[in-house]
């Protein structure tokens, strides 16, 4: 599907990419950019289900901070006409990959503690988004007061500085003596373990991220001791392998954009001719909520 963009998400691998740290490696020259809206522009053979002139969201992995952008069409999505571009660009992945780790991965029940680290960030707030209205417990983790009461509005029950002191102790204080029930962890380095040793009997910890920098070593005697589950967040994964429940899962989001159940925190525009400031905001933590790229947004 050849789609025009009006928006285009900015995530954290997409600052990968262009690295050539990611799983998936573009041959040069490309454009960046895995998560677009718009309308459809042209369809390949065999497409049948879109026309040019629908509206749509799709995955592409790269391609999206141009004008137009290629994707595969089983990786692109009726976008409804209450919900806009800039919604959906902003909300694809990030909601995708909470949505995938709270419900399908995590198993999430009405009244469990959900931890969430790195809760400012996309997918942290749709996390705390989901889960609050999912009626959970919900425990937000981040690196500032700034940051945190953005997770406060979004629905989070209590916070977590981590600059505040002892992470192990810090967790397990917010959690209460029952522990966690899921850990939403994009952030990676020491910060899991502390996690994993606040979560209680049979938590499911779901590993989504490394924005940190660093990839855990999980002590196994820990998930042991705790009869917990360590799962893997592999969104794009999931659009591979069983692209139908993919479909469900982004419908059921896209109805909670349209209906203002949830929200997609977007903070920060650029232009395209901007992209690369929007990879370095993002890359050096300088923004909360989701980047979006508008290719026809007038330059400032």
């Amino acid at each position: 599907v050849l789609i025009r963009v009006a928006a285009a998400g900015v995530n954290f691998y997409d600052t990968l990419i262009v690295q050539g740290k990611y799983q998936i490696k573009p041959p040069l020259p490309f454009a960046p950019g895995g998560e677009s809206a718009g309308t459809v522009e042209a369809v390949g053979p065999g497409v049948s289900h879109f026309k040019p002139g629908d509206r749509v969201v799709a995955f592409s992995h790269y391609g999206a901070f141009a004008e137009l952008c290629k994707a595969p069409a089983s990786q692109t999505f009726p976008l409804p006409a209450s919900v806009s571009f800039e919604q959906a660009a902003a909300g694809l992945v990030a909601y995708g990959t909470a949505w995938f780790a709270l419900y399908d991965r995590g198993r999430l029940q009405k009244g469990e503690t959900v931890l969430i680290l790195g809760a400012a960030g996309g997918v942290g707030l749709a996390a705390v988004q989901i889960a609050h209205r999912a009626g959970a417990r919900v425990i937000a983790a981040a690196s500032s007061e700034e940051k945190l009461a953005l997770c406060r509005a979004a629905g989070a029950d209590a916070c977590v500085n981590y600059a505040d002191g002892d992470l192990k102790e810090m967790f397990k204080a917010a959690v209460g003596p029952n522990g966690a029930d899921i850990v939403i962890d994009v952030v990676g380095s020491p910060y899991t373990e502390a996690a994993l040793r606040a979560t209680g009997w049979r938590g499911r910890v779901m590993i989504i991220g490394f924005a940190a920098g660093e990839i855990p070593r999980i002590p196994g005697n820990l998930v042991l001791l705790k009869g917990c589950e360590v799962s893997g967040v592999l969104w794009d994964g999931l659009l591979a392998k069983d692209p139908e429940m993919a479909r469900e899962q982004v419908a059921a989001i896209l109805a909670g954009f349209a209906d203002g159940s949830l929200v997609p925190p977007v903070s920060a525009r650029f232009t395209l001719e901007q992209g690369l400031e929007a990879l370095k905001t993002l890359a050096e933590r300088r923004v909360t909520g989701k980047v979006v790229i508008i290719p026809t947004l007038t330059p400032n």
